[in-house]
């Protein structure tokens, strides 16, 4: 599976989540339902994944936690804020880079609909 679509399978798995649970709750309860829900669709998803980061000569091994991992391929940040702020998507990015991965999402679940708290963010590497 390729990441494009890899993602297409986790907004739709988000969506499904959103509409069963509505805005409101807790960061941790939607990662828990969406992780169940991406394993209900044959996705492999990994919660709370720790990422190494490196500097210089220095590593810290659990420096960092990925909110989902999907596939292997795909960083998925979660929030269920107000509104997203510009440093929430400078987060993922940074998460990009530290992986080596080039695709993730960023999703709200505290909006009224789901499809406007999803943004897209690209690794150009």
């Amino acid at each position: 599976m390729k990441e494009n679509e890899i993602t297409e399978a986790v907004i739709g798995a988000a969506i499904e989540v959103h509409r069963q649970l509505g805005p409101g709750l807790l960061e941790s309860i939607y990662r828990r339902c969406l992780v169940h829900e991406l394993q209900l669709r044959g996705l492999a998803a990994e919660s709370e994944v720790s990422l190494p980061v490196q500097y210089k000569d220095i590593r810290f091994d659990s420096a960092l936690r990925l909110d989902l991992l999907v596939e292997k391929s795909v960083v998925v940040e979660l929030k269920a804020v107000e509104c997203l702020s510009p440093v929430f998507k400078a987060q993922l990015l940074s998460y990009l880079r530290m992986s080596e991965l080039k695709l993730g999402l960023l999703i709200n679940f505290n909006v009224r609909r789901l499809a406007d708290g999803v943004t897209r963010v690209v690794n150009n590497f």
